[in-house]
């Protein structure tokens, strides 16, 4: 059985939990799900990586943000707990119309990184696998495909253009194989 790697775009699969549970994150393992991704393709995981960013923490700490931190940091020590690589990026806010907005930031850079150190870091892995929905790792994924490394993509969309989740066309071509994430693979790794 190949070794393989897998690289989880965990913002992504946070809105997809959500989104499969009606409003409410569904709980799960993410080395069990990463593991269950590897058994579909008769692969040997050797390795997970997760990409995450910390809660907003403003200067003056409430108590919200407290708990969230301290929720965040028990996810993370328990990945790190199972042996899960995790690279974590920070996150930003705006306030737009009145309103404050949050997004991760650098941790599709950081993803990125990774996946191109594969060929040096990994010289034994020709597939890999990925958990994103996200077009910006085209290239990347075009430049692995040259140094022999195949890409599996473990992706959600729908076809509601501006959703969370239309479709890439260009990302769903770039791949060896593309695989759309169903409730049940969530649910059996809980």
């Amino acid at each position: 059985m190949d070794n393989t790697l897998v690289f989880v775009d965990d913002g992504f699969l946070s809105k997809l939990s959500k989104f499969f549970g009606k409003g409410n994150y569904v709980k799960f393992h993410r080395k069990d799900f990463a593991e269950f991704l590897c058994k579909n393709e008769k692969l040997n995981c050797e390795k997970i990586f997760i990409y995450t960013a910390p809660p907003f923490q403003s200067r003056n700490l409430n108590k919200s943000e407290t708990k969230r931190k301290e929720g965040y940091d028990k996810f993370v020590n328990k990945l790190k707990k199972n042996k899960i690589i995790v690279r974590e990026g920070r996150c930003q806010r705006l306030k737009l119309d009145g309103e404050f907005i949050y997004r991760q930031k650098a941790v599709d850079i950081l993803l990125s990184i990774d996946l191109m150190s594969v060929n040096m870091d990994f010289p034994n892995v020709k597939k890999i696998i990925l958990v994103s929905s996200d077009s910006d790792f085209v290239p990347v994924i075009n430049k692995l495909k040259k140094q022999g490394i195949k890409t599996i993509l473990y992706t959600y969309y729908d076809k509601k253009r501006n959703s969370n989740f239309s479709r890439c066309n260009d990302l769903v071509k770039s791949v060896s194989k593309y695989v759309l994430i169903e409730r049940g693979d969530v649910d059996k790794n809980d």
